[in-house]
């Protein structure tokens, strides 16, 4: 378990992190998300003590991470694949990683198999694919067969089938009952990969729920309607409380009125339709709009 209480960092007159509180539990895959530069790395940092909160703390199993001697044991972290010795084979790399932590140097062939490297496991790193390299920075996590485990962007650079791979063994983790929290910025990835979402923006917490929860909360339904009498039909549903706004010509997408009565309300007004489509927004479009203001860099802002 993992355990954020009021968590901060500044840098300056920049506050990166800003009070931060939640707890990731162990059985769950929980997908820690946020726009670039919301603050998810500096909190992946202060959790393995690579950074020193200006204000509050986090633990993990009721311990801070510094204080642990052999971390791999108890703590898998991959935050960024490319941060190895280039020179170095794969084997040598986590053998060096074994050693520091008094884990089984037979455990280094083990991981490499598992992660589907073990026939590239002499070769030179400098030489790996970008997806290689996070697969070896996985097998790095998972050395030491940690209760919890960290993984920053780990689907950068994987091809479809390691994308699959990545997801079953997430769900495996968890399903041991291991903590498994994973950082990302792309709210369509861990639709299918995450049980529970932490969803950050400029350094604060935006939301801490189920992603049944994060759906029923932010998704919004909507019915798309298309009729050649748009703006006498227009001028109906609004008088339903409905919200309705034309995209296209002939074309309108409204809120807050079902598709069951927008055909009804169109059936007693005499109004011929065209199309009639009930939609749900997708839970990318929810992330978006849920974090707007806390993108760093919006495109096409004037500079």
């Amino acid at each position: 378990m993992i355990e954020i209480e009021r968590l901060t960092k500044r840098y300056g007159a920049t506050t990166a992190v800003d009070q931060l509180t939640f707890t990731v539990r162990p059985g769950t895959v929980t997908g820690f998300l946020g726009p670039n530069g919301a603050g998810k790395s500096t909190t992946l940092r202060m959790i393995l003590g690579l950074n020193t909160p200006t204000e509050g703390s986090v633990t993990v199993d009721g311990v801070p991470f510094a204080g642990r001697p052999r971390g791999l044991r108890h703590v898998g972290a991959l935050l960024d694949a490319g941060d190895v010795h280039g020179g170095r084979s794969a084997k040598a790399h986590l053998s060096a990683l074994a050693r520091s932590n008094r884990i089984p140097l037979g455990r280094v062939d083990e991981v490499l198999a598992e992660v589907g490297l073990g026939k590239a496991a002499g070769r030179r790193i400098g030489g790996y694919s970008l997806g290689m390299k996070q697969r070896l920075g996985i097998a790095g996590a998972l050395l030491g067969d940690p209760p919890v485990l960290l993984f920053d962007e780990p689907l950068n650079g994987l091809d479809p089938e390691g994308v699959l791979w990545v997801r079953g063994l997430f769900r495996r983790l968890a399903d041991e009952g291991r903590t498994v929290f994973v950082s990302s910025h792309m709210m369509a990835e861990m639709e299918h990969t995450a049980d529970r979402l932490v969803v950050i923006g400029r350094g604060r917490l935006i939301a801490d729920e189920s992603l049944a929860e994060f759906a029923a909360r932010n998704a919004v339904s909507m019915v798309t309607v298309r009729t050649p009498e748009l703006d006498a039909f227009a001028a109906v549903l609004r008088a339903a409380v409905g919200e309705v706004r034309c995209t296209a010509p002939r074309l309108l997408d409204v809120t807050g009125l079902s598709a069951e009565r927008i055909g009804e309300l169109a059936l007693c007004n005499g109004v011929v339709l065209h199309e009639l489509t009930a939609r749900t927004s997708s839970l990318e479009s929810a992330f978006m709009s849920l974090t707007a203001d806390s993108v760093e860099y919006p495109a096409g802002e004037a500079r």
